[in-house]
């Protein structure tokens, strides 16, 4: 699809307020329990976000695929906000006692569909790769059997879908979804940049990421770490939507550290009224994500 620099379509915000790895450990401000993330998502909604993007903690601290644990964060943001409740597929990484990454089964991420209360939106990974982190790799498998399945579950439920790609390949795989009739356009993507093993955050890239995606779409990109200021931005100036949040980056600025999710969703506000393009309300959100 086109992308330009003079669009003043309003900007879908989302807040991604927790994240699939890092913890209290990177900063303590993270929103770790269901009553944390509840009162982050309710900031982020008073700061101008629509989207909230989960993933969940056990006790420990570490992600989880218990669904205890997720039905009560998206019953108590349900209770707080209005915002639209996005559930992350991939569901997030632990580290066992050895310090080793330990991923949820194909069957656990599966599970997700049965969360209740219901969510409004779920995600899905668009290919299989390498997905490497300061703690080591794994194979982040998502096989395109097992995304035809999600995708069947998240139709038969009326759950909306955000599609996530890492590289030109996994766009590539999304089409062939489409021609066999498994996914109907308009589609929503974020296009995620910088995660080793995936394509690196440059400019070339997401131009060129961006000029794949079929008319129609709407996109966002997702970079985490020193990368997640610029790309945003560069996104927001190419007429893309807007992810933000402490899954994304634990720091305002260098050696900064976040004083909380509604801080970095307040940044964004303001840059993009600044570029000519107003936040989205809710019913806008919904409408533009076909919710």
């Amino acid at each position: 699809m086109r992308a330009t620099f003079l669009s003043d379509d309003k900007v879908v915000i989302t807040a991604a307020i927790t994240g699939g790895i890092h913890g209290k450990e990177t900063n303590p401000n993270i929103p770790i329990t269901a009553e944390e993330q509840a009162q982050a998502a309710l900031d982020c909604y008073n700061a101008g976000a629509t989207v909230l993007h989960l993933h969940v903690r056990g006790d420990d601290g570490m992600n989880t695929p218990d669904l205890s644990y997720y039905s009560k964060s998206v019953r108590l943001i349900g209770e707080k906000c209005p915002m639209i409740r996005q559930i992350g597929n991939g569901i997030g990484a632990r580290l066992d006692e050895s310090w080793n990454i330990v991923h949820p089964s194909l069957e656990e991420r599966l599970n997700l569909l049965n969360i209740d209360p219901k969510p409004e939106m779920h995600t899905i990974n668009a290919g299989s790769f390498e997905f490497r982190t300061p703690y080591g790799g794994i194979v982040f498998d998502n096989p395109i059997a097992f995304n035809e399945t999600y995708i069947k579950g998240c139709q038969e439920k009326g759950f909306a879908i955000e599609i996530e790609v890492y590289d030109l390949s996994h766009i590539a795989n999304v089409m062939e979804l489409v021609a066999t009739g498994i996914l109907k356009p308009p589609l929503h993507f974020s296009i995620v940049l910088g995660i080793m093993g995936g394509a690196a955050a440059t400019p070339e890239n997401l131009v060129h990421m961006v000029g794949a995606l079929p008319e129609g779409s709407t996109w966002q990109v997702v970079t985490v770490g020193k990368y997640h200021f610029r790309t945003v931005i560069m996104a927001m100036s190419m007429g893309g939507n807007v992810r933000t949040g402490m899954e994304d980056t634990v720091y305002y600025g260098k050696g900064e550290p976040v004083k909380d999710n509604a801080q970095l969703v307040e940044r964004m506000v303001r840059i993009a009224r600044e570029m000519g393009r107003e936040p989205a309300t809710i019913e806008e959100a919904r409408q533009r994500l076909d919710i």
